[in-house]
């Protein structure tokens, strides 16, 4: 059974400027993330934006929402910034039904080397076998 996975930027994705000090979007780090946990899963990666959570709006959320009924798939995995996850957790389940959809964030950047991302994420896969481990982290 395939799972979609859906890219909407967060921490996970973001990136540090050194000359500046600050943080901004560049690409997902989410395919890197699974080669390296060596995911077997049937996964289709999408990336719907690349925005901090605190930007996010109903527009956004309802772009989520179709990209997540649109899908045949039963399963879709949502990686989210932390800020506002909560709201979009309850603004889809608000509307969805008879469908698993897993919002997943983190608090340290992929790139800063000690991020949550890759636990937090690793533990939220949707396993095609309560038997088998979907990724394994180095």
């Amino acid at each position: 059974m395939k799972i979609r996975v859906l890219v909407t930027g967060g921490t996970f994705d973001k990136e540090y400027n050194e000359l500046s000090g600050s943080l901004y979007f560049k690409d997902t780090h989410l395919r890197e993330m699974l080669r390296l946990g060596r995911c077997q899963l049937d996964l289709e990666v999408r990336v719907l934006m690349m925005i901090d959570s605190t930007e996010m709006t109903d527009v956004d959320r309802e772009l989520i929402l179709r990209s997540c009924t649109d899908a045949s798939d039963e399963r879709v995995v949502v990686t989210h910034g932390t800020d506002t996850l909560s709201d979009t957790a309850r603004f889809l389940g608000e509307r969805v039904q008879d469908q698993t959809i897993i919002l997943t964030g983190a608090m340290v950047p992929y790139t800063f080397g000690s991020s949550d991302g890759s636990s937090t994420s690793a533990a939220r896969w949707p396993s095609p076998s309560r038997s088998r481990t979907a990724c394994t982290w180095p």
